[in-house]
């Protein structure tokens, strides 16, 4: 990909989803002007504070540097948490937009009992915005219980003196402007506590704008793991500069594999590709996973780390399993609808035929919005059993 395509998309990207948050904003503008009456002065100043929050997303990337602002970091929490509150809006909303549809439809034919009752505007848009608080709130809570989540593999290939082999996945922890050292000591605490014999990443570790990198980097440094600790890249290290972001993954103790393999004592081998996406933001030419799967050899565990959880079939059986991420299973419902339509492996544990598994993480973390909804976050932790052939 040219330099001039690379700028192509990347704008064409920024468009589609700036115009997208743009509708958004403008449904809430009018559906509040539906519903009450707005003098000129707060109409004005109604229209300046949209337009802020549109801009806080732009704003905060833009100028979110390494140095720390406390006027910055507020607009970038209060810009993400209203990209909660506008998606939720939008989506509550619009269930209600469709029902008056077929009530009024249905009026014209017929008046069942169960469509009779149509809530005025004000109450509807009073107990819509109740719901909203009422699920961020909730989310806040959901985003910061992480949980556990076991997978238990046989496997002829680990040695005869070894029973059980240990690894813990971490994906998405978009440690960020909002989301800092408070995530990283819980995620310290958990994976200290299950003994890990390998501790990997699959991708999306650091974000733009991270906070107290130092402080995370220690933490995560001393989570020790015999085998060592790898990771790979996701779309979110290019975001923050693949320099910066594989400073930071090397100073938290993790050997950042890039389109390659690794040998790891006589019985493993780990596989990482590059996020494809990556190319947008750098000079990466995209490599295909076969040249990287091809020098595994058959008789040792081949762990392969891919950040989006999509499949090559003629990569089945390359691979014991494929660890992957990057969907947080929607991180706020109904948003996981939308994600299952481009993603079907979104979330949790697949057989894919011939040896080969696939785990797709809901995510440790969080993007944008500091909350979750029906998503919880989670560690993941593969135990590999002994078995004979």
């Amino acid at each position: 990909m040219t330099p001039l395509h690379k700028l192509a998309s990347v704008i064409i990207f920024f468009t589609i989803f700036f115009s997208i948050y743009a509708f958004l904003h403008f449904y809430v503008y009018i559906k509040t002007l539906s519903t009450f009456a707005i003098g000129p002065p707060w109409h004005l100043l109604f229209i300046l504070v949209l337009l802020l929050l549109l801009l806080s997303p732009v704003l905060t990337n833009i100028y979110m540097g390494a140095d720390y602002s406390l006027p910055l970091n507020i607009l970038a929490f209060v810009g993400y948490l209203w990209m909660s509150v506008l998606f939720l809006f939008f989506s509550v909303h619009i269930f209600i937009d469709i029902y008056r549809m077929v009530v009024h439809i249905s009026s014209r034919f017929f008046s069942p009992v169960f469509l009779r009752y149509i809530p005025e505007e004000r109450t509807t848009f009073i107990i819509v915005l109740l719901i909203i608080a009422g699920i961020n709130i909730y989310g806040w809570f959901e985003a910061g219980n992480i949980g556990i989540e076991r997978i238990s593999l046989n496997s002829s290939k680990l040695p005869p003196e070894m029973r059980d082999f240990r690894v813990v996945q971490l994906s998405d922890t978009h440690f960020s402007s909002t989301s800092g050292i408070r995530l990283a000591r819980k995620i310290y605490k958990i994976v200290k506590a299950l003994e890990p014999d390998l501790v990997v990443s699959s991708g999306d570790l650091i974000d733009r704008g991270a906070r107290d990198v130092e402080e995370i980097a220690a933490l995560l440094r001393d989570i020790d793991a015999p085998y060592g600790k790898f990771a790979t890249t996701g779309n979110h290290e290019f975001i923050a500069g693949i320099e910066a972001s594989s400073e930071f993954t090397e100073k938290a103790g993790f050997r950042l594999l890039r389109n390659e393999s690794v040998e790891v004592s006589d019985f493993l081998n780990i596989a990482a590709i590059d996020e494809p996406t990556g190319g947008r933001f750098g000079n990466e030419i995209p490599v295909p996973e076969e040249s990287v799967l091809e020098t595994l050899s058959s008789d040792r565990i081949s762990i392969f780390l891919k950040h989006q959880p999509r499949i090559e079939k003629k990569s089945i059986g390359k691979f014991d399993i494929q660890l992957s991420g990057h969907t947080h299973k929607g991180q706020i419902f109904p948003f996981t609808l939308i994600v299952s339509l481009f993603y079907p492996y979104m979330n949790g544990f697949f057989d894919l035929g011939d040896g080969s598994y696939l785990y797709v993480s809901r995510g440790t973390g969080t993007w944008g919005p500091p909350i979750r909804f029906l998503a919880f976050p989670e560690v993941t932790v593969i135990d590999f059993s002994r078995c004979e052939d």
